[in-house]
């Protein structure tokens, strides 16, 4: 007998998941891919921020950092289109760019917390917990999982994993930071669905991460 992990050797193929699944997932990201075109806050969406088009002229790295990870979403529809579509749900060289895309939105996220670690935004008490908790917090959580479970996924859902971390960590930062904002519906319509999405979002990867602690080895007989 020989103990073989869950995780495909190198030259097989790695499982797709079930199809219904992936449509789910692939319909929740095709709505979080309209929220960057969305106004977020004061009529400005996160395309507006990455173009440094935010109102008063106060576009800065602070709001490129802020907006850059909505964008997420197109890497995360494209891997659902493919376990849709392709035998194999991910390539090893488009797994790395995706792992690289998650690790810079991470930093750029830890950049964007850190005027309130600073006590330089004006904030402190409650405000500066709950956001420092909602990045700070999903990041550190995840990181620990996939340190102590890593082996245990497979690599597209790993890979996913660190795609929706990054994507939520901003996400939730964002919602926090921009929650008492004015406007009506139509100046920011991006932070309503946004509200909406971020549940199923973490439900999401709360699965991922559930299905690598029931991941057991398998036992199979050789030479029968």
């Amino acid at each position: 007998m020989e103990s073989i992990s869950r995780v495909p050797r190198r030259g097989q193929a790695e499982p797709r998941g079930s199809a219904w699944a992936n449509t789910l997932a692939l319909l929740l990201w095709l709505a979080a891919g309209v929220v960057p075109l969305l106004p977020f806050a004061y009529g400005t969406s996160p395309l507006d921020a990455i173009l440094l088009r935010v109102p008063g002229n106060q576009g800065n790295w602070w709001h490129f950092l802020a907006a850059a990870p909505f964008f997420l979403a197109y890497p995360l529809i494209w891997l659902r289109l493919r376990a849709l579509l392709f035998a194999q749900p991910s390539t090893a060289p488009g797994r790395r760019a995706l792992w690289l895309l998650a690790g810079l939105s991470i930093l750029g996220t830890l950049l964007v917390e850190m005027p309130f670690i600073l006590h330089l935004a004006g904030t402190k008490g409650w405000p500066t917990l709950s956001m420092l908790t909602t990045g700070l917090g999903i990041i550190a959580a995840s990181a620990a999982i996939v340190a102590a479970r890593r082996r245990q996924m497979l690599p597209t859902r790993a890979c996913a994993a660190a795609l929706i971390t990054a994507y939520l960590a901003d996400a939730c930062l964002c919602l926090v930071v921009y929650a008492s904002a004015p406007g009506n519906l139509s100046s920011r319509s991006g932070w309503v669905l946004t509200m909406v999405l971020v549940w199923p979002m973490a439900l999401e990867l709360l699965l991922l991460y559930a299905g690598a602690f029931r991941a057991q080895p398998v036992q199979i007989a050789l030479g029968d």
